[in-house]
């Protein structure tokens, strides 16, 4: 420890609020050890001296102040009234006091206080050693262990223990709990790892500040659940619903994410009251649906295979791997209550495409209309098209033959 905190030694049993309402000292009842609240009668150069008492006056002396704050040094003014804790007796018997041992016993109090009410504290890092860090707690100096952070803080700095620490850490606040105060010892210690509920509420609030929707990030998944996938991104973790994984019908997360992947996410939503941060996958990639939807048109004859049959109707998928909608109306000629009367899943059949609608990614196909008149020009016309595409391609086939003859 600095000489900032040199040892508090002092008397056995005697709380902050006994302090308080200790009566004025005499001659008699000072001892070494002890804590008053005096008056200041007289500010020198070389000392300052302080009243405790009607019959009792100490001195303070200038050495004592070096280490003080500007704020503190400014409450040493002559009528002030400031806490002194008896260090010794000089030759003439006169108590010698120190307001920085006052101060500092007030900082033990506080943190006892801390660890019995099991209180929260919101420290800076002011160092980091081969064991931990080190954090500031009024004026004592705390000891946090490596073992006692957060493992997502940890791996957000680079690794397990300090060596491996990537980035300096140094004024960073953790939510801390005391675990252990012992003025006589000098031994403050504290763990992240004991708040873990209100740390991570923090870790995520001062994430939740430093990103903004549409930043793209790299996390790793860490849960995956029906609604969605848990994605941490260093300092706390946020959702992936599970309609923003993938373009694609899924069921489950898992049927395209396992835990431990790497993924890259784009922040669509920031929540700062709920401490909820919202992401996707998907909208980093092109979306299929609509390039392959590009190559469609309506009245388009199509080959599918049946996958689900519901009451309002059948869904398909088509040879280009997009999925559509066969409406209940669009199956048969004949009035049908159910699409099982007609179709079965796995079945193959040909379609054709009735809409589409890019924007809301929906294809209507029908199977009643296959057969319709009013398609046949388009039939005829698609027809040509397709011939006209395989003789350009033999064309070019037969061309590049050529060439590679010659």
């Amino acid at each position: 420890m600095s000489e900032e905190t040199l040892p508090v030694q002092h008397e056995e049993g005697i709380t902050m609020e006994e302090w308080m309402q200790q009566e004025d000292a005499s001659p008699s009842t000072v001892r070494r050890g002890q804590r008053y609240r005096g008056v200041v009668t007289a500010v020198g150069e070389k000392d300052v001296w302080v009243s405790l008492g009607a019959k009792v006056d100490g001195r303070i002396p200038v050495e004592d102040l070096e280490s003080l704050s500007e704020e503190e040094r400014a409450a040493i003014q002559e009528g002030a009234e400031i806490p002194v804790y008896v260090v010794s007796f000089d030759s003439n018997g006169t108590p010698v006091l120190s307001y920085r041992q006052a101060l500092e016993w007030q900082d033990w109090e506080r943190a006892k206080e801390a660890m019995e009410k099991g209180e929260v504290l919101y420290l800076p890092i002011e160092s980091v050693n081969r064991g931990g860090v080190v954090v500031r707690l009024g004026r004592l100096r705390g000891f946090v262990p490596a073992s006692q952070i957060l493992l997502d803080r940890k791996n957000a700095w680079g690794g397990n223990r300090p060596e491996q620490w990537t980035q300096d850490v140094r004024g960073q606040v953790l939510a801390l709990k005391v675990i252990e105060a012992d003025p006589e010892r000098r031994r403050l210690i504290l763990s992240e790892r004991a708040a873990a509920r209100e740390a991570r509420d923090f870790l995520k609030s001062q994430l939740i500040e430093q990103l903004q929707v549409g930043d793209v990030l790299t996390g790793r998944v860490t849960r995956l659940t029906n609604f969605g996938a848990f994605v941490n991104l260093g300092l706390a973790d946020g959702l992936v619903p599970i309609a923003e994984i993938s373009w694609d019908h899924i069921r489950h997360p898992s049927d395209v994410l396992q835990e431990g992947q790497e993924v890259q996410v784009k922040v669509i939503g920031l929540d700062p009251e709920r401490k909820r941060i919202s992401l996707s996958i998907r909208q980093l990639q092109e979306d299929p649906w609509k390039v392959k939807a590009a190559q469609l048109r309506v009245g388009q004859l199509v080959r599918g295979t049946i996958t689900r049959l519901e009451r309002f109707g059948a869904f398909a998928r088509i040879e280009n791997g997009l999925e559509g909608l066969i409406h209940i109306s669009e199956i048969s000629h004949q009035r049908i209550e159910h699409p099982k009367e007609v179709l079965k899943e796995g079945e193959e059949v040909t379609l054709r495409v009735i809409r589409i609608e890019p924007e809301r990614r929906r294809l209507g196909l029908s199977l009643k209309r296959v057969d319709s008149l009013a398609y046949a020009d388009l039939d005829l016309q698609m027809a040509l098209e397709e011939a006209q595409q395989e003789g350009d391609a033999e064309a070019a086939e037969d061309e590049a033959a050529s060439q590679a003859e010659a």
